[in-house]
């Protein structure tokens, strides 16, 4: 099974330009869901990390201890999967039943050079994205450490007619980790499947 999920992250590695459907149009590749809500928990995905949060704090998995928290790999200058995941994920919250608190959200970025403490900070304020969101930044190492721990891909493509210069492909995968920091199931196509996904939460932490 460890090695299913080696495969289906693999898979995973889209560009955040999107896809185009066969409707037309862009469609945002997240891969399909990988067993029930309750069989995607792997001890060996994620682990310890330190990096810079959105206000400049300095911030290990500690700090997140004590309540369930969703771990999303992305980056600011994402023009569609990484926003509409955001905002799949709090549609989501807004689904589940009263008297169940949404988890703490922990956008990790995957281009910590354009993705400083401050970019983050003017990012995770968006209205669309939840109210909880916290930006996690750091050295090319300490991202490609935290990245290792949740085997995630990710790698920088040269887009030299675009404004932005470049664009990074990363694996699309959302992480629910328990308040011990352990991987409690995963997600993909949540931005598409809010339903599926407050269903489960719902299930897991309620």
């Amino acid at each position: 099974m460890y090695h299913n999920i080696l495969i289906a992250s693999a898979l995973l590695l889209a560009a955040c330009g999107g896809e185009q459907s066969s409707e037309g149009g862009s469609k945002a590749v997240a891969g399909g869901s990988v067993g029930s809500c309750t069989t995607r928990a792997y001890d060996e995905i994620g682990g310890p990390f330190e990096l810079t949060a959105d206000s400049g704090e300095r911030m290990t998995q500690e700090d997140f201890k004590g309540r369930p928290t969703l771990v999303y790999f992305g980056f600011t200058y994402c023009p569609d999967i990484c926003p509409g995941t955001l905002v799949g994920i709090n549609n989501a919250y807004r689904l589940l039943p009263d008297g169940v608190e949404p988890p703490q959200t922990v956008l990790i970025t995957v281009d910590p050079e354009r993705d400083t403490p401050e970019a983050l900070a003017k990012y995770v304020n968006s209205n669309a994205f939840p109210d909880n969101l916290v930006g996690l930044t750091g050295t090319p190492e300490e991202i490609k450490a935290v990245a290792d721990e949740f085997i995630v891909a990710f790698n920088r493509v040269e887009t030299p007619d675009s404004v932005a210069g470049y664009t990074m492909d990363h694996t699309s995968l959302i992480y629910l980790m328990d308040k011990d920091w352990k991987l409690k199931t995963f997600f993909a196509e949540t931005n598409a499947n809010p339903e599926d996904m407050s269903r489960c939460l719902a299930q897991l932490i309620g």
